[in-house]
């Protein structure tokens, strides 16, 4: 197995779902294919609650969002964070900050400025879906 841990930020994992041809779709994808990518309880029951929006019901259905999760939970990895952390800007990204550092991830996969902004973090890049792609394909 390889040692490639990547953490993915609720809205890039939403547009995966939402999007198959999309560049999150694809970075997720790859993802999959080349490391694993890691959840905690926190992370998990943050995309859980935010794909099953109602806003999302013109372009997921319930049972497509089911098989979404589904698949997220049996292909990633849960873990519990060991440190907690109070870095950025927007406190509820703190804790794709906490799972990266405790399990020493390989990068997060975000579009969020507020996390953008501390790339790289302890060491940790924090890249676009497109740049993440980039990065990955050239390695």
């Amino acid at each position: 197995m390889s040692d490639r841990r990547y953490v993915f930020d609720t809205n890039t994992l939403v547009s995966a779902a939402l999007f198959r041809g999309g560049t999150p779709n694809e970075a997720f994808r790859h993802a999959l294919k080349t490391g694993v990518v890691l959840l905690s309880k926190a992370t998990f029951e943050e995309i859980d609650e935010v794909i099953a929006r109602e806003k999302f019901d013109d372009y997921l259905t319930p049972e497509e969002c089911g098989v979404f999760i589904e698949a997220l939970v049996d292909q990633s990895r849960f873990a519990n964070p060991t440190e907690g952390i109070q870095a950025c800007r927007d406190p509820d990204d703190d804790k794709f900050l906490e799972l990266a550092v405790s399990e020493n991830a390989t990068c997060i996969v975000s579009g969020d400025s507020d996390l953008l902004e501390l790339d790289p973090f302890r060491g940790i890049p924090i890249l676009e879906p497109v740049d993440f792609l980039g990065r990955v394909k050239k390695n």
